[in-house]
């Protein structure tokens, strides 16, 4: 392999790890790799969306029960593969005027980088605290994995406005589909830095793989019954 020049190494570096600078032409993966993970994808959110539908039902009741206002879905414009946006969906775990009141606590971000993360968010209801914990809310998610927006295993789908922030290293985590869980959310999530998730998820595009994928996938169920981090 031929080495990377020098601006190519500087873009590679900035957080002290390397990266492949020919990191964007392996994100297109084999062609075997891409068919199988949309077949797999298609066939496993049409399952869940379908044997997951009563419980879809009980968190709607909940959600409704706590703040009969608000709508039972959460929907956010997030950036995609190739910087493309997308509508994501979620239960709404937040107040109906959350993204009216972000202005107000953006001082009290508890990570660095281009991502707000708090714990304990005054915008977050009570059911809210609980499908978070659980992962719950990210059951909608299916749609999108079924409409090709995500795939289950990938970077999460950063916001507009963290991606004005991204450097073109961050921006090399959105040359694949981004998934519902990935290698960040499974090492640790809420514990680690910016900086951190980004290489882990660079990290996955470098390495990706069914074997990688499905490791992935059995993490996150474990995760979903023993919780980690998340908030």
């Amino acid at each position: 392999m031929q080495a990377p020049n020098q601006s190519e190494a500087e873009l590679a570096k900035p957080y002290g790890v390397y990266v492949p600078a020919a990191l964007s032409s392996r994100s297109s993966g084999t062609l075997f790799f891409e068919v199988s993970k949309r077949g797999v994808d298609i066939v496993a959110s049409l399952t869940g969306l379908i044997l997951l539908a009563p419980l879809f039902i009980f968190l709607a009741v909940l959600i409704k029960l706590e703040d009969p206002k608000g709508s039972v879905f959460f929907s956010q414009t997030r950036i995609g593969k190739s910087e493309k946006p997308f509508r994501m969906f979620k239960f709404r775990s937040m107040v109906s005027n959350a993204e009216e009141l972000l202005k107000d606590i953006l001082h009290q971000n508890e990570v660095s980088g281009a991502m707000f993360k708090m714990k304990e968010d005054p915008r977050i209801t009570k059911i809210g605290k609980f499908i978070r914990k659980t992962s719950l809310d990210e059951l909608p998610q299916l749609w999108n994995v079924l409409r090709g927006d995500m795939s289950l295993v990938g970077p999460r789908p950063p916001l507009p406005r963290e991606v004005e922030e991204y450097s073109e290293y961050d921006k090399l985590r959105l040359t694949v589909t981004p998934g519902c869980t990935g290698l960040w959310q499974v090492s640790g999530r809420n514990d680690l830095s910016f900086n951190q998730m980004v290489e882990l998820d660079l990290h996955y595009v470098a390495q990706r793989g069914c074997k990688m994928d499905t490791k992935i996938f059995f993490k996150t169920i474990k995760i979903i019954l023993f919780p980690n981090s998340a908030y």
